[in-house]
């Protein structure tokens, strides 16, 4: 079986409940970095007809699939989903708003062109918003869509955000079947650039199959060859969502989400390599069984450290208590690949 075809078959399995077309999927609002200032932010992820690469079989980790509207939502469904969305924003003088959906805003196919348009006029018009970002696959980047983004929003900064996971294909292909490859995101950027757009990549810590010094090794590297294509680099820790290959193999008992440890390390010798690269990790889930962990007693406070360095980039903000469970991350670093493929679990 291929392992699209397993992530298939576990899609297929999945009832979703029928939901409004008028709500988005989740809005909240936090804090980000804005050409090096702290500023807020409002996270807006709307309900689409849904990731297409998703419906296919789509990513082992990716859950969010299932955030889509159960049929298309029309304009005024949009419109409505923006509005509610922005009232969490509106005693902001200012803030950045970031576009999520279930796959990618630049896919007409899921975002219809009029509905896209009518998100970013109302955007461009609101004088608070000091910064537009959209996250899309780079293949449904083209210069007319690009074009078009920035004639409506005219001399408001835009940002476009990828899920690149990894820059080693065979990683993206055999553990995260992301469908597409690095080159791909290589071109998407290229073409933003030409028109002053800037970038953002997620890369993903520890996917399937890989141990965690593996992973660790993967996310470094990742980190030096993304570095000359985005302005901004947020590291993803894999956390087990429903609906998922990911959450099937971490029933059997198959997988563990990335220690805290490992990303402490993998940020402190990436801001030594690239000082004037912003870094960035907000450990979704950190602390559960089903989130990025190390111990009970240090999960918390670890996983405060990185959302504190995210928007300091200041390494002295990042961790540096000796909890003794830290001795066991350092065992598994130095015997996991030689347990033959089993995760060693809590």
């Amino acid at each position: 079986m291929s392992l699209n075809k397993a992530v298939l078959d576990i899609r297929q399995r999945i009832k979703v409940k029928p939901s409004p077309t008028n709500e988005p999927a989740a809005s909240w609002t936090g804090t980000d970095l804005v050409n090096g200032v702290q500023t807020k932010t409002l996270t807006v992820i709307f309900k689409s007809a849904g990731c297409r690469w998703g419906k296919a079989g789509g990513c082992t980790m990716c859950g969010y699939v299932y955030d889509c509207a159960s049929e298309p939502p029309s304009l005024e469904d949009y419109r409505s989903q923006l509005v509610k969305a922005m009232r969490k924003a509106e005693k902001f003088p200012e803030f950045m708003v970031k576009i999520f959906t279930s796959g990618s805003f630049l896919d007409e196919q899921e975002v219809p062109p009029e509905a896209r348009d009518e998100i970013l006029k109302t955007l461009a018009e609101d004088l608070r918003i000091v910064k537009v970002l959209v996250e899309t696959r780079p293949n449904f980047v083209t210069e007319e869509n690009i074009q078009a983004c920035l004639n409506i929003l005219k001399d408001k900064p835009f940002e476009l955000a990828f899920g690149l996971e990894t820059s080693s294909d065979i990683i993206r292909r055999d553990s995260i079947n992301k469908g597409f490859t690095f080159q791909d995101f290589v071109r998407a950027t290229e073409i933003a650039k030409k028109h002053g757009v800037t970038i953002k990549a997620y890369l993903m810590l520890k996917p399937l199959f890989l141990s965690e010094k593996q992973a660790m090794e993967d996310i470094t590297r990742s980190i030096d060859d993304a570095a000359p294509y985005a302005d901004t680099i947020s590291i993803n820790l894999c956390n087990v969502q429903k609906g998922t290959l990911v959450e099937a193999l971490w029933e059997k008992g198959q997988y563990r989400p990335p220690w805290l440890w490992s990303i402490i390390e993998i940020l402190q010798k990436a801001k030594a390599a690239h000082p004037d690269l912003p870094l960035m990790s907000d450990p979704v889930g950190a602390g559960s069984k089903r989130g990025p962990h190390n111990c009970k007693i240090c999960s918390s406070d670890v996983a405060d450290s990185l959302r504190t360095f995210s928007i300091t980039q200041n390494p002295a903000d990042l961790s540096t208590t000796d909890c003794e469970c830290k001795g066991l991350w350092k065992k598994v670093l130095e015997i996991e690949d030689f347990t033959y493929g089993t995760p060693i679990l809590d």
